[in-house]
C-alpha cells in the first residue's frame, strides 16, 4: 500500500514536470522574433539598409503626396542615453481627408492615426518594414461602415511598401 502511495506521488510530479516544460515552452521567446507572426502587423522584408528603405519610403510617400510628419529614429534615441539598440525608425505620415473618415466612423481609431511604418534590423541584420494591418484596425476600432476606405488603405499602404522594399 505504501507502494502505491509512492508511485502515485512520482506520477504526479511527472505529470507536474512535464506540464511545467510545456508551458514554459510556450512561453519562451522565440530566437527568431523579428520573423515570426507579430498581430495586427504585416512586415515585408527589406533588400535595403535600414536607413536607405527610410529613404526611399519617404519617397515613395512623396510621389503620392502623402504628409511625412515625423522620421523618428529610435537607435539614436537609445544612444542618446547610452543604450544599445539595433537600427530601428519610424516613420509617421498620413492624409487628413482619408484619416479623417476614419475617425468619422469611430474617434477612436484616432489612437493609430496617422499611419505609421516601422523600419528595423532583426538580430541577423534583415531589414524589416512593417505597418499596421487596416483590418486590424477595422476589428480594433469597429470600422465596418468605412470598409471601402479600409480596403483602399490596404492597396495604398502595400503599394508602398512593396515600392519601398524591392529594388528598382
Amino acid at each position: 500500500m505504501e507502494n502505491m502511495k509512492q508511485l502515485r506521488r512520482l506520477l504526479i510530479s511527472v505529470v507536474c514536470m512535464a506540464m511545467l516544460c510545456l508551458a514554459a515552452a510556450e512561453l519562451a521567446p522565440t530566437p527568431a522574433a523579428a520573423t515570426a507572426p507579430i498581430p495586427g502587423l504585416v512586415p515585408f522584408q527589406s533588400d535595403f539598409s535600414v536607413a536607405e528603405t527610410g529613404d526611399r519610403l519617404e519617397a515613395a510617400l512623396a510621389e503620392r503626396d502623402l504628409n511625412v510628419f515625423a522620421r523618428i529614429d529610435h537607435a539614436a534615441n537609445a544612444d542618446s542615453v547610452d543604450l544599445e539598440l539595433r537600427d530601428t525608425e519610424l516613420v509617421i505620415f498620413g492624409n487628413p481627408n482619408v484619416g479623417t473618415q476614419l475617425m468619422q466612423c469611430n474617434q477612436s481609431a484616432a489612437i493609430d492615426l496617422p499611419q505609421k511604418m516601422l523600419i528595423w534590423e532583426d538580430e541577423t541584420g534583415q531589414t524589416w518594414l512593417a505597418y499596421n494591418s487596416p483590418i486590424y484596425l477595422l476589428e480594433r476600432h469597429a470600422l465596418s461602415d468605412c470598409e471601402p476606405v479600409i480596403n483602399r488603405i490596404g492597396e495604398v499602404l502595400e503599394g508602398i511598401a512593396q515600392e519601398t522594399i524591392q529594388a528598382s
